[in-house]
Parts: C-alpha cells; structure tokens; sequence
C-alpha cells in the first residue's frame, strides 16, 4: 500500500518530499493509517485533532489516544474543543456540516500559524464514492460529481487512491491499533445510510463500484476544469478583493447563460448553498439591501454589486499567541502585545489593558470566549468567582456576555478581556518581565 500511496502523491503532485505536513486526526483507522503512512514515508508532520463534544467520555478518550500517537510518532501535536451543537444551532445547520466548517476553519489557522505547508486528511476510495450518492441523492452540479478532489489548496488527500479494504489489510500486516467511533455504526448519519445500506445493494449490481466511480469522478474532473476556465474570465471581470469585503460587480454577469450556476461557482468559496443563490438570482433586480447568509459568509445585495463579508467564528473556537507575538485577530477585537522589563514597567490600569508577570504564564495561551462554568480569581481578590457573576456583577448587557472573551494559560483564565486580571499573574515586586497586552475593537 506504501507504494501505491506514494506513487499517487507524485502523479497528483500533492506535496514534496520536504513538505510540512499537518494531519487531520481523529484516531479512527483511517487517519491513524494515514499517520502511519506519513511516517514510514518519512514525511514532516504534525497532528491536529479536533474534539467536538458531542461523544462525552468517549471523545475525551479519543483525544488521549491522538496524544499518545503524536508521542509515538514524535511529532507536534495540536487540539481544539469546539461547541458545535451551539454553532450549529445559531447556524442552522446539521451536526456535520456545522462540526466540517469549524475544523477546516481551525486546521487552516493552525497550519498558517505554525507554518505547515499542507493539510492532510485521511480520505480513501470508498468515501469517493459515498460523496458522489449522497450528493446525486440530495441534489448537486457538476462540482459534486467529481467526488472528492485529491487536492484542494492546501488540503490533500494521499490515501485517494486506496479502499477500505487496502486500509484494514495494511493495519493487519502493520499491527496498528485505532479507535473505533461507535457513530460510524448508526444509520442515524446520512453517509452511514449510504454507506451500510445502499452501496452493498449497488455492488451486488457492480463488484468494482469504487474504481468505476473513481473513472467517474475523473471525467467529471476534466469537464469541470473546462467549466472553471470560463468561470474564472468572469471572476476576473467581476470580483475584487479588499481587506475586510470582496466585491462582484453584476453588471458583467447581466447576459451570461445559466446565470445561477455561474452565480454559484463565483460564490462556491464562501459556501453559499445553489438554493440560496435561486434567492439571489430572483432579488438582483429587487432593491438594494437584501441579505443572505452562508456559514461563513453574509452577502449583501448593493446597487450594482454585490458585498461579502467573513462571519465571525471565533465565539466558536480560539485563538493561540505564541511566545514572541507582537499582535492577533480574534473576531472583531485586535491585540497588541509587548514585553517590558519590569524595573522599567509603568503600570496601566485601563481595563482595556492588561499588565501580566510573562514567567508566570505557559506558552501558547489560548484566546475563546468564555464558557459556562468558566472561573478565574479577580485581581484584588484570593477567592475564586464565576465569570457568569463576574458579568452580572458588571452589569454587562445580555447582548454583549456573549461577546466576552477571556485569556488562558494552559487551563487557567489570565484575562477577562476588557475587564479585569486574574489575581494569580498580576505583577508583583517579584516579577521579572512584563507581558502587556492591549484591546482594540474593530470597528
């Protein structure tokens, strides 16, 4: 399988010997595999796995196990929680697409942040072919026909081009242990449906149901990229990047054929649904201000354009600061950050502001919004007390708690952001160097 796997990343060109390879890890057979693949083909990886609290204990054991198989492998290793029932329910969208929008979200942040150059996730063969049913099932274009794509930007797929069967003989001969996700078994999940129920029945038809659809998929490939050549002379005559919007201007697109597939290309990456964009097209000639929503993305109808602006999901995940950072984004707030001799320190006090001992904290610290449950020790104080009364205490208005964020080091709160220091690392007369890190709102 080694040869076979390495023999598709250089025909597809997925990536380079000296590639930095971040892996997408669950800890199911799949993914662990394709640690094991990256590891005997002596790739620089790293692993990311993402805990979306919806399996309780087993989760928490499938993030130990991950742990466990980065120290195996020696290589760096990076989680997240994230509260994806409450995403999902703010979003309206199902437990899966909701729990896809914020892992990719995080594991492009980590990859830039750490500098990984791709990354890699665990598809195989057979779920090309579970991509392409349950697309043609719930309806699609062209785009959903080519399955799964074996790169996509910085995303790459190198185990493509093997089965499920490969996968379970290469572990056998390999001695590998997985986890097994007992949610894969339920036919509650659409792709499980498909999976148990309905491919079996399409390979009583067809034995080598994954290869033709595989063969498939590639022609479909081929007729997309001519499709694509044309959609992008039209993205270069009526989309524009600035810093916090991209614009489509519509009078370019007024006499093209099949306006709401082109629509829906030119909209493809901020992930607005073909249903969304038959709204659309029947408002363009509506009046100016309508809006629509993706999950990542609100677009807003103006005059002769149309305006697009990122969502923000930090509320929903976090942000890591590295020891060195000078300045970081979350949602709409930015930080500056400094270190100060502290026999030069001028203490500030402004709640905007907050002055910590840096030899005091653990690197990286970690910026989320707060949580139920969340508590810190408040600057003045030696007793512990929630953030849930800290802000009632405040009197902060209902519709900004949500909005308050608080700075971590490794599990404990350093920071209400905009409010008050933890008392444990304020600055004392013991204290060496001076970590000040300032609020700023964006407007």
């Amino acid at each position: 399988m080694l040869q076979k796997v390495s023999g598709f990343i250089q025909s597809h060109r997925l990536c380079q010997p000296e590639s930095r390879i971040l892996a997408a890890v669950s800890g199911g057979i799949d993914s662990t595999v394709l640690c094991e693949v990256l590891h005997q083909l002596k790739y620089d990886f790293a692993i990311a796995h993402c805990n979306f609290g919806l399996r309780a204990e087993e989760a928490e054991a499938d993030q130990v196990f991950v742990k466990k198989l980065a120290k195996k492998y020696g290589v760096p290793f990076f989680t997240e929680n994230f509260g994806t029932r409450a995403f999902a329910e703010q979003e309206k969208l199902s437990i899966q697409m909701a729990a896809r929008t914020l892992r990719y979200q995080w594991f492009e942040q980590v990859r830039r942040q750490e500098g990984y150059d791709y990354i890699a996730t665990a598809h195989h063969s057979n779920d090309t072919t579970e991509t392409i049913l349950l697309h043609l099932t719930k309806g699609t274009g062209i785009a959903g026909l080519h399955g799964i794509p074996p790169k996509n930007g910085p995303i790459i797929r190198p185990l493509l081009s093997v089965t499920k069967d490969d996968i379970y003989e290469f572990v056998t001969s390999e001695k590998i242990i997985w986890r097994e996700d007992s949610s894969n078994d339920t036919t509650k999940y659409q792709r499980n449906k498909i999976r148990h129920e309905v491919i079996p029945v399409l390979k009583e038809i067809n034995p080598s149901l994954e290869e033709t659809m595989q063969h498939t998929a590639e022609r479909v490939s081929h007729a997309e990229a001519i499709v694509a050549a044309y959609i992008e002379q039209l993205r270069e005559q009526s989309v524009k990047e600035a810093e916090c919007a991209v614009y489509i201007a519509l009078v370019p697109l007024r006499n093209v054929t099949g306006l709401p597939v082109v629509l829906h290309e030119l909209l493809r990456p901020f992930n607005f649904s073909y249903t969304v964009v038959l709204e659309l097209v029947e408002a363009l000639e509506g009046i100016s201000g309508k809006q629509f929503d993706s999950p990542t993305h609100t677009l807003v109808k103006d005059r002769e354009q149309l305006v697009l602006t990122p969502r923000n999901l930090s509320s929903f995940g976090s942000i890591l600061i590295q020891e060195g950072d000078t300045a970081v984004e979350a949602g709409n707030s930015s930080f500056s950050i400094r270190y100060v001799d502290a026999a030069i320190y001028k203490l500030n006090t402004k709640p905007h502001v907050a002055a910590l001992d840096a030899d005091q904290l653990k690197f990286p610290l970690k910026l989320r919004a707060w949580q139920e449950g969340d508590w810190f020790v408040p600057l003045g104080m030696n007793g512990k007390k929630k953030i849930s009364d800290f802000l009632i205490d405040k009197k902060v208005p209902a519709n900004l708690k949500p909005q308050t964020l608080v700075l971590l080091s490794e599990q404990s709160i350093a920071w209400v952001v905009g409010h008050r220091p933890d008392n444990r690392f304020k600055v004392t007369d013991k204290t060496e160097r001076v970590m000040e890190i300032s609020l700023k709102r964006i407007s």
